[in-house]
C-alpha cells in the first residue's frame, strides 16, 4: 500500500468515526463517509470490500489497541496487584476519555457485526476483562483485596462498565479534569475490590 493509499484509508476511516459517534452505524452511508473525505463514493470500495469491512477494521482497530497499551501498562506497573490494578484502569479512563468517539463506536456499534467479525472483537472484549480479573484475583489471594461477591469477574464487568460510560458525558471544559477524573476513577475502583484507598504508586495519566 502507498502512502497516498495509507492517508486515503485513514480519512476514510476517521471519517467513519465521526459519522458513526454522530449517527450510529445504520443510519451512515457510504455517500456520507465518501463525502466528508471529498472523495467519489466509489473511492470507499478501493480500500473496503464493504461499509460492513469498513466497521470490523475500525473496531478491531478500537479494540487491539486498548488492549496492547493494557499490557504495556501492565507490566510496567511490577508484581504489586494493586498497581497493576491501578495502571489498568487508568488506560481505561484515559481511552474513554481521551478518545471519546472511538471509545463510544468501539462500545457500541460492534453489535452490528455479524458471525466471525463479531466474534474476533468479542474475544478481544473477553481479555480484556480477564486480564483485570486475573489481577482482582491475584490481589485476593494476597489478601490486598476484599471482593464482595468473592467474583473478580464480576468485579471486572463492573469497573470496565464504569469506565467505558465515561465517553458518554467526559468534556475536556467540564468540572473535571482529565488528572482529576483518572484518580477519581482509581480510587473508586479500588473500592469496588475491597482494597486500599489509594494505590502505592499513582500511574501517570498515560497517553493512549
Amino acid at each position: 500500500m502507498t502512502s497516498v493509499e495509507v492517508r486515503s484509508r485513514d480519512r476514510l476511516l476517521a471519517a467513519a468515526t465521526t459519522l458513526f459517534y454522530e449517527r450510529g452505524f445504520l443510519a451512515t452511508s457510504v455517500k456520507e463517509i465518501t463525502q466528508a473525505c471529498g472523495f467519489t463514493q466509489g473511492a470507499l470500495y478501493n480500500h473496503f470490500p464493504s461499509k460492513d469491512q469498513l466497521l470490523y477494521e475500525l473496531v478491531l482497530d478500537i479494540h487491539a489497541e486498548l488492549e496492547r497499551h493494557t499490557r504495556q501498562a501492565r507490566d510496567a506497573a511490577g508484581d504489586d496487584p494493586v498497581d497493576q490494578y491501578a495502571a489498568l484502569v487508568a488506560v481505561h479512563v484515559a481511552a474513554h476519555a481521551q478518545f471519546r468517539e472511538r471509545s463510544r463506536v468501539g462500545n457500541h456499534e460492534y453489535r452490528y457485526l455479524t458471525s466471525a467479525r463479531l466474534e474476533d472483537v468479542l474475544v478481544i472484549r473477553r481479555r480484556l476483562r480477564d486480564q483485570l480479573a486475573d489481577v482482582l484475583e491475584a490481589g485476593q489471594q494476597a489478601g490486598v483485596f476484599h471482593l464482595v461477591d468473592g467474583s473478580a469477574a464480576t468485579t471486572a464487568r463492573a469497573v470496565l462498565d464504569m469506565c467505558g460510560l465515561i465517553s458518554e458525558w467526559f468534556r475536556d471544559d467540564g468540572v473535571l479534569t482529565a488528572t482529576e477524573m483518572h484518580r477519581r476513577y482509581i480510587e473508586l475502583a479500588l473500592r469496588m475490590a475491597g482494597g486500599p484507598s489509594t494505590p502505592r504508586k499513582w500511574p501517570v495519566l498515560p497517553e493512549v
